[in-house]
C-alpha cells in the first residue's frame, strides 16, 4: 500500500472514530434511566439509548437487537437482526447473528447464519472451528469433523481452537 493510500485510510478512520464518539455523545446514558424504574421501563429506556449510540455499527446493531430477540421481543429482534445485513454483510455479522439463533435454541436459522459464513470465510481457522463446534454439538459429528480439519489445516496450534473442539466434544457449544 502507498504511503499516501495509507495516510488516506487512516485520515478515514480518524474522522469515522470522530463522528462514531459525537453520536455516542449526543445519546448518552443516564441513570435517571433506571434508578428506581421497574426493570422493563429500565431496559425499555437503556435499549432504546443503545441503539441510538449502535449509530449504524453492525456490530453494535446485532448486539442490540440480541437483547431484544433473547428477551422475548423477537420480532423487533428480528427487524434490527436484518437491518444489520440488509446491505453489505460481512462474515463477522453473520456469525454473531448465529450466535443469536444458537442462544435462541433455533439451530436451523443459526446454521443458515453461518452457512453463510463459511460460504464468505472458507479458509477461517477461527469460524472453522467455532461453527464445526456448534454442529458438533447438535449433533453432526461428520461436518463438525470436516470443519474441525479444514481448521486445523490453517492452523493447528491454536489453542482457542482445540478447546472449541475439545469443548464440543463434551457437548459444550463455544464461548463467544
Amino acid at each position: 500500500m502507498s504511503k499516501r493510500t495509507s495516510l488516506l485510510a487512516s485520515l478515514a478512520a480518524l474522522v469515522l472514530g470522530f463522528a462514531m464518539g459525537a453520536a455516542a455523545a449526543k445519546n448518552p446514558t443516564d441513570s435517571k434511566m433506571f434508578v428506581g424504574k421497574d426493570k422493563k421501563e429500565a431496559a425499555a429506556a437503556l435499549l432504546n439509548a443503545a441503539r441510538a449510540q449502535a449509530g449504524g455499527g453492525s456490530w453494535e446493531t446485532i448486539a442490540v437487537g440480541r437483547l431484544y430477540y433473547r428477551s422475548g421481543q423477537k420480532e423487533e429482534g428480528q427487524r434490527i437482526l436484518d437491518s444489520a445485513v440488509a446491505k453489505k454483510a460481512e462474515a463477522g455479522d453473520w456469525v454473531r447473528i448465529g450466535r443469536v439463533y444458537h442462544e435462541a435454541g433455533e439451530w436451523e436459522k443459526a446454521k443458515a447464519a453461518f452457512d453463510k459464513v463459511l460460504a464468505l470465510k472458507p479458509a477461517d481457522e477461527d469460524w472453522l472451528a467455532e461453527i464445526g463446534a456448534y454442529y458438533l454439538v447438535k449433533g453432526d459429528r461428520q461436518h463438525a469433523e470436516e470443519l474441525f480439519a479444514r481448521s486445523l489445516k490453517e492452523d493447528n496450534q491454536n489453542v482457542n481452537n482445540t478447546l472449541r473442539m475439545a469443548g464440543a466434544y463434551l457437548g459444550l457449544a463455544p464461548q463467544e
